[in-house]
Formats: C-alpha cells, structure tokens, sequence
C-alpha cells in the first residue's frame, strides 16, 4: 500500500506529495478546461503514467535478461472527448528502442511493455494505441 497526500491550493492547482518518498508534484488544471496549463493536468498524469509503467515494465525484464535498454523513451499523446463527459478519449504511445537491440529482445520488451499494470487498470473505453520503433 501507498499513500500520498494530495492539497488543493486554490485557482484549479493542488499539490500531490508521494509518502514514502516525500517528492511533489504539481497539477494545474488546463488552458481547456479554466485552468492556466502551466503543471501536469491530472489527466495528463495518466498519459505519462502509462508511458512510465511501460518503460519500468520493460525495464524490469531488460534488466532480469541483461538487455541494454538505456536511452529507451515514450511518447505520449493524451486525446480527451470532445462531446459528452470530459473524460480521456485515446491514448497515443510511441517508444523507441535503442537501435542497437535485437530483433529477439525488442520483441520481449515489447510484450512486457503490453503487460503494464497501467494499461491493463485504464477504462476499456479509452483507446490505447502503443507503437513500437
């Protein structure tokens, strides 16, 4: 289990502050919807959770199978509805390998990047689109 502490500070910010380690971060909400756009919307702490699970899960393989993957990185394009609730429509992750992996070891990164707890917790409704380069 773990707690974090979340204040909210007024003018649509808050600050988050993570327990057992005591790092902050800041939410703001975004130019959209009355915010000022100037920290991580909580949506947008979604999207880049889910590119983080990604990499930290391919991480923990590449590391348990020696697989250099230093450099690896994720982009991610968070879409939100435009009728109905405001909620995240889709999901665009792109991550790029390092050149110099294998076929063989790109292919077992790539299947543990598709098993992170976060895109396996997200709505089925949101659309989760995960290229590979």
């Amino acid at each position: 289990m773990v707690e974090s502490k979340v204040v909210y500070e007024g003018g649509l910010r808050c600050t988050l502050t993570h327990g057992p380690s005591g790092a902050r971060i800041a939410t703001d909400a975004p130019i959209d919807n009355h915010g000022r756009g100037e920290a991580f919307s909580p949506t947008d702490l979604v999207g880049a959770a889910l590119g983080s699970c990604i990499l930290t899960t391919m991480g923990i393989v590449a590391k348990r199978r020696s697989i250099a993957m230093e450099g690896a990185s994720a982009t991610v394009v968070k879409e939100m509805t435009s009728e109905g609730p405001r909620r995240i429509a889709r999901l665009g992750v792109v991550i790029a390998l390092p050149a110099a992996l294998s076929g063989a070891d790109r292919e077992i990164l790539r299947k543990a990047g598709e098993a992170c707890p976060v895109h396996r917790s997200l709505h089925p409704d949101v659309r989760i689109d995960v290229t590979f380069e």
